[in-house]
């Protein structure tokens, strides 16, 4: 299963990172304790000025995201619950007006072009739905300022990365430009979750890109590290509480040691990891996450149990 939001909200961040500065993002802002929430909220800081990115233009302070996944339509009962959303936030607050409507945008986001719901808002809601750019659609004549992006058409030179969110068949130089795009950015989590995202829905592509599967390997490797590290911290401070707060420096060293020794996954040759995945990518992926799952519980098991 590929999770696409994770990936978009990686995305909109790398699409505005030019201007991060101005901008405050939230993944699935909760309205309520009910299980009612927005996609992603993005708030403009005080001060922060005109945002100049295209897919950025009509932001306002409060700006409502509603993201539809590959092969997700955008409908019209869609465009009425999240309209709903962005009333309740407006008027979820603890002074009248506190957030004024002229400071509320809405934005949709779809890959498909969501023709039934333009049809409706020109026809039934009478606004007016104008092309601004390649991808980038306006829609008049509410006291909220709404836009519609839909994916595949947006420019690949403005809009690389969101308009990549797609499990549709895409040319190899496609995915060159997003791997050339991820070499300069690679220490930043953002690119990191967004391509590992990209790469398990278009594999059959990437695998034509010279490079693809160390890139892969090292996302997927910097991932158990970093559960690695996490895990073994845990174990540390659980054997820290079985032995009254005294951890024995040796015995730890030894119990170490041995995980090192011991490292099954981590001690698998490059060579392997690249046959493997170039002959069955799926099954490959399955494999490499259920022996991860088994060294991280070799770890626990190594690092609490007595010697």
């Amino acid at each position: 299963m590929i999770y696409w939001h994770p990936a978009f909200f990686a995305n909109i961040q790398i699409e505005l990172k030019d201007e991060a500065n101005k901008l405050t993002f939230e993944n699935e802002h909760h309205l309520s304790k009910k299980p009612m929430q927005i996609d992603v909220l993005i708030i403009k800081k005080e001060k922060a000025g005109q945002i100049r990115k295209n897919i950025g233009k009509i932001f306002k302070k409060h700006n409502v995201i509603e993201y539809k996944s590959p092969g997700r339509s955008l409908g019209i009962d869609d465009f009425y619950k999240v309209y709903g959303y962005a009333c309740f936030y407006k008027a979820d607050v603890v002074y009248a007006d506190a957030i004024p409507a002229k400071e509320v945008t809405i934005t949709f986001v779809s890959e498909r072009f969501p023709r039934k719901l333009i049809r409706h808002l020109r026809t039934v809601k009478k606004y007016d739905v104008e092309k601004a750019e390649d991808g980038i659609y306006n829609v008049k004549g509410d006291v909220f300022s709404i836009q519609i992006l839909v994916t595949r058409e947006l420019s690949e030179k403005e809009n690389l990365w969101l308009k990549s969110l797609t499990n549709n068949p895409k040319e190899p130089e496609n995915a060159r430009q997003l791997i050339e795009d991820y070499q300069k950015n690679q220490e930043n989590d953002l690119y990191r979750s967004a391509l590992e995202a990209i790469m398990h829905a278009n594999q059959k592509v990437f695998q034509e890109v010279n490079g693809m599967t160390d890139i892969f390997i090292e996302i997927v490797q910097e991932k158990f590290d970093r559960k690695l590290k996490e895990e073994t911290e845990k174990a540390v401070g659980k054997a820290g509480e079985y032995s009254g707060g005294d951890l024995r420096t040796g015995h730890l060293k030894v119990r170490l040691k041995r995980i090192k020794k011991d490292g099954g996954i981590l001690c698998i040759s490059r060579r392997l990891y690249v046959f493997a995945y170039t002959a069955a990518p799926l099954v490959f992926l399955s494999v490499f996450r259920f022996i991860q799952a088994r060294q991280l519980v070799s770890i626990r098991t190594q690092l609490i149990l007595p010697a």
